[in-house]
């Protein structure tokens, strides 16, 4: 069982280098040659299984608004976006912009190539009590028991095993009738029309939801293009404009990149599923 909260990603840039084109590229201010260690924690993990053991494990890590960093003032890029990052072991995965019946170009990135070392901290709770009744689960969450759920469906294609364990940030219970509704995230789920054998190259950012342990529903999060009427507000510049450049009359190709645009959850799987609560001892 994992201790989520007591979980991180560690990385240490390399150093900061002028970019030939963008003022403020990375969302850095400083001087070049500046290097920085970033760590969040770990928010969900979801491992690939093929019978023979765990072929992959990804995980997702806590996210932050679009900023720049290291400033004493003006923090927040407007327009905002989402930084969140998603990977395996040796990767980086790309979060779907898009939803799950389309493709889109996306592409794993060595974890090397991003950073100059980097650590993930695994914490556990040892000897989790699994909860498999309805009445257990009731018990332990007006107990203020620490509560993780794990979530295992059989990927209908590839014949995988995929499995997502994440803290139960929320639940709903009733104890006259011993019934109880786990409904939380974030977690991710792997794309595996995606699955090179190794890693997948796209997931999805999901929340799960469910009452029993042999269903789930999982509601999957996508981009939107912002109404007309809505551009003036959400795309106008305060403060430091993020796509700046040093010269404006030397412009990259495909200037100017997209600005951020909404992100909603709408597509729903639902799946036949494996489902167990895992209870810590109380601290």
């Amino acid at each position: 069982m994992i201790d989520f909260p007591r979980s991180f990603f560690t990385w240490h840039t390399f150093p900061v280098k002028r970019d030939p084109y963008f003022k403020y590229a990375g969302g850095f201010i400083g001087k070049e040659g500046d290097v920085r260690h970033v760590r969040f924690n770990l928010e969900s993990r979801c491992s690939i299984s093929d019978g023979n053991g765990t072929a992959s494990e990804l995980f997702v890590g806590a996210p932050c608004r679009s900023e720049y960093t290291i400033p004493r003032r003006e923090f927040f890029q407007i327009p905002s976006d989402e930084f969140r990052m998603a990977f395996s072991r040796t990767h980086q995965i790309p979060i779907a912009k898009r939803p799950s019946v389309e493709g889109e170009q996306a592409a794993a990135r060595e974890l090397s190539a991003s950073f100059q070392d980097h650590r993930i901290s695994l914490r556990e709770h040892p000897h989790p009590i699994e909860l498999r009744v309805a009445g257990q689960v009731v018990e332990a969450t007006l107990a203020d028991a620490l509560l993780n759920a794990r979530c295992s469906y059989r990927d209908p294609e590839t014949k995988l095993r995929v499995t997502v364990e994440f803290p139960v940030n929320l639940i709903n219970v009733n104890r006259e009738d011993a019934t109880f509704q786990v409904c939380t995230g974030p977690l991710i789920l792997p794309d595996m029309a995606t699955w090179n054998g190794r890693t997948v190259e796209r997931v999805f950012l999901a929340h799960a939801a469910f009452t029993a342990f042999d269903y789930v529903e999982f509601i999957l999060r996508r981009e939107i293009a912002p109404a007309a009427e809505e551009l003036g507000w959400l795309h106008r510049v305060e403060g430091r404009d993020r796509l700046e450049l040093h010269d404006p009359g030397n412009k990259p190709p495909g200037f100017p990149p997209p600005r951020p645009s909404p992100k909603v959850y709408h597509e729903v799987w639902a799946l036949q599923s494996e489902n167990v609560l895992l209870r810590a001892p109380n601290l």
